[in-house]
């Protein structure tokens, strides 16, 4: 039951752009067991399709955490349709205040690829993130959402969204918003539209197998210059949450003109949100900075 209330709080989270899902696991206490259970999953279907036997398939099948996968993803499910029904009407009906909130969400964000890989920037850093930025920005002045009805760009948009998992920080709605598919995936969530909710599944798995375990690599291989791209391609998107913009067809900014007060105050509602977030994930990271020399002391010992 304790699993399945996490995996709501995950699935609630996947839901906010701006809040990551990998966040909340790694707040919650299960962010490495989930990562390790989804890699030997991955493993075991990769065995089986490349036709490596079946024994190698069910021993791989065995050792992944099914204690924790299983309460865990009946959670994310039914916190994450709670949060379709409640968040789609909102978008639909409230857009600039709704991506207000999400500016707000994603810009506090930034800190943690910014901060994640644990060295100082250099100018060079600085040059390589504002490159991707403005690719990122020119990339979410298009959309794909039109073509929501194409199963390859259903595929495609759950393959990117499952990177969000793996890195703590990187919202899988932000990256649905950024490619303007969010709406479209809230829809079918809502309206139970089993057929293009399982080309999305499809393109979740095949994410798994392919685009997470590439980002893992990337992570241990290319730590920092991984996070300087990812840092400027977040900035970047952020175009895609400004709250005064045109309609999905063409995307242009303006210049802020209606309800500036209440959308800017909730904009500031987003950013403090992922700012107290943060700050519950570092304090679980290091529950014992802080406390003084005797806790640095008993910790040696």
């Amino acid at each position: 039951m304790f699993n399945g209330f996490r995996g709501s709080l995950i699935g609630v989270a996947e839901a906010l752009p701006g809040i990551s899902g990998g966040t909340v696991a790694l707040i919650v206490g299960v962010f490495e067991r989930l990562i390790g259970a989804a890699s030997q999953l991955t493993t075991a279907v990769r065995l089986l399709v490349t036709g490596q036997g079946w024994r190698r398939t069910m021993v791989e099948v065995k050792r992944v955490d099914w204690g924790l996968l299983i309460p865990l993803m009946i959670g994310m499910v039914a916190g994450l349709l709670l949060s379709a029904r409640l968040l789609a009407p909102l978008v639909t009906d409230h857009t600039q205040y709704a991506y207000a909130l999400f500016f707000g969400l994603v810009m506090a964000s930034l800190w943690i690829p910014y901060s994640g890989s644990g060295q100082r920037w250099s100018g060079a850093n600085y040059g390589v993130a504002l490159v991707f930025a403005g690719l990122a920005f020119w990339l979410t002045s298009l959309s794909v959402a039109g073509a929501a009805d194409n199963p390859l760009v259903v595929i495609g948009s759950g393959a990117i969204a499952v990177t969000a998992l793996i890195l703590p920080g990187l919202s899988g709605s932000f990256l649905l918003l950024a490619l303007g598919m969010y709406e479209p995936t809230m829809d079918a969530l809502n309206n139970r539209d089993f057929a293009y909710i399982g080309t999305f599944a499809l393109g979740m798995l095949i994410g798994l197998a392919v685009a997470v375990k590439t980002l893992r690599w990337l992570l241990e291989n290319y730590h920092h210059m991984t996070l300087v791209v990812l840092t400027g391609v977040m900035a970047g998107a952020l175009r895609a949450l400004w709250p005064w913009q045109g309609p999905e067809d063409d995307r242009s900014l303006h210049a802020p003109t209606t309800d500036v007060p209440q959308t800017v105050g909730l904009m500031v509602l987003g950013f403090v949100v992922v700012t107290v977030v943060l700050v519950i994930a570092h304090r679980k990271e290091n529950p014992t900075r802080g406390r003084g020399r005797h806790a640095r002391t008993s910790a040696r010992h």
